[in-house]
């Protein structure tokens, strides 16, 4: 009997109604995502595209309807793509961007923008370069909350990792992608 009233005592703290409306976004949260990634190499005419997948976290705040906060993942990435002799590849990437949006009940509207870092990899005739690249990154998404605790969001991003001279290629070569991913969140 004891057990059963304090699971139903849980269940109701729970589903508890938050100060800032049916659904609260504050707090830190940890998820995954998987997705597809599709670009362009500068100074080539190669399109590395493939899947992705990782982690993520964040923190958010709300003031109203209002929801700001910041995120940060790191993703592994089979996009990957040949122009004879060369083969450039983003085997991972993460980005560190800000975050913030409008509420409609327990959708959540946002933009996001920040720093974006990945590896850009040239092979041939045997030999491997790879460069750790700097540049930026912005997108937008949507989020759903099924509850306090877990929501699941559809987002997209464009990412421009800056230029680095490869030996391999003779020129400098950056890559810019898209990115269309989805993922599931854990709130604490």
């Amino acid at each position: 009997m004891l057990l059963a009233m304090t699971g139903i005592a849980t269940a109701a703290d729970y589903f508890a109604p938050s100060p800032f409306g049916p659904y609260s976004w504050v707090g830190p949260y940890i998820g995954a995502t998987a997705g597809y990634q599709w670009g362009w190499i500068s100074n080539s005419p190669t399109q590395p595209s493939g899947l992705e997948g990782g982690i993520e976290g964040g923190y958010n705040w709300q003031s109203g309807r209002f929801v700001f906060g910041g995120e940060a993942d790191f993703n592994l990435s089979s996009a990957s793509a040949t122009v004879a002799p060369v083969e450039f590849s983003n085997p991972w990437f993460g980005t560190l961007r800000g975050r913030g949006g409008v509420t409609i009940g327990n959708v959540l509207v946002f933009g996001t923008a920040g720093l974006a870092y990945g590896d850009l990899r040239a092979d041939s005739a045997g030999l491997t370069e790879w460069h750790g690249n700097v540049g930026w990154t912005a997108g937008a998404g949507v989020e759903v909350g099924f509850n306090q605790r877990w929501s699941a969001k559809a987002e997209w991003l464009y990412i421009d990792l800056a230029s680095s001279n490869f030996s391999i290629t003779g020129a400098s070569n950056g890559l810019t992608t898209n990115l269309l991913r989805f993922g599931v969140n854990y709130r604490f």
